[in-house]
């Protein structure tokens, strides 16, 4: 005789179901709305909603209890305060299991788990909070590019300024000199003419 046969087995040792409901209790109270086979959702139900009782209990023992079971400090943390304030004057029923068909491929029956009266925008808020942090980074530093490249730019038409006004310059000084030589060449041949006379 088998006694305590409260909760499906799932074929798996009991270490690793606890893993496995203790990251999919984690999930739904993150994004408050999952899909996962229909057992385990009906199984997940419990795991929820007892979290969601220590997080209305509020005390210091059901907080260790919460993180002994969920073992992520962000989720705790939202579990009490804000789910606990959400579900204060509901008494139990805080999930609700509805029935997504059959899965592709293996035809297991399918269920989508959330919480009553779920916050719509917690589904991927971390993710599209993550999308927006990299496209604006990705926007600064565009911009810092651009910003890189105009300033490359101005150097070089600076350069290309200076080189010009030195030109002309060098060409002056290329013209005074053959000027030079040859306004000395008539008094050396001057000179030579009065030594010999």
């Amino acid at each position: 005789m088998r006694h305590g046969d409260a909760h499906r087995k799932f074929n798996m040792p009991t270490s690793q179901r606890r893993a496995l409901f203790s990251n999919l209790t984690c999930a739904l109270l993150t994004h408050e709305q999952i899909k996962i086979t229909l057992p385990r959702a009906k199984e997940l139900r419990t795991f929820a909603d007892n979290m969601i009782t220590f997080g209305k209990k509020g005390d210091l023992n059901s907080r260790r209890l919460a993180l002994a079971f969920l073992r992520d400090e962000e989720v705790v943390a939202k579990l009490f305060s804000t789910l606990a304030e959400r579900y204060k004057d509901r008494n139990g029923g805080y999930t609700r299991v509805l029935k997504a068909g059959i899965r592709y491929g293996d035809a297991a029956p399918m269920a989508i788990v959330e919480l009553v009266d779920r916050d719509v925008k917690a589904k991927g808020a971390k993710d599209l909070a993550r999308v927006a942090a990299e496209k604006a980074a990705a926007e600064a530093e565009a911009k810092a590019a651009e910003a890189e490249a105009k300033k490359a730019e101005k150097k070089a038409e600076k350069k290309t300024a200076e080189a010009k006004a030195e030109k002309p310059a060098a060409k002056k000084t290329a013209e005074k000199k053959p000027a030079e030589k040859k306004a000395k060449a008539p008094a050396k041949a001057k000179k030579t003419t009065k030594t010999a006379e």
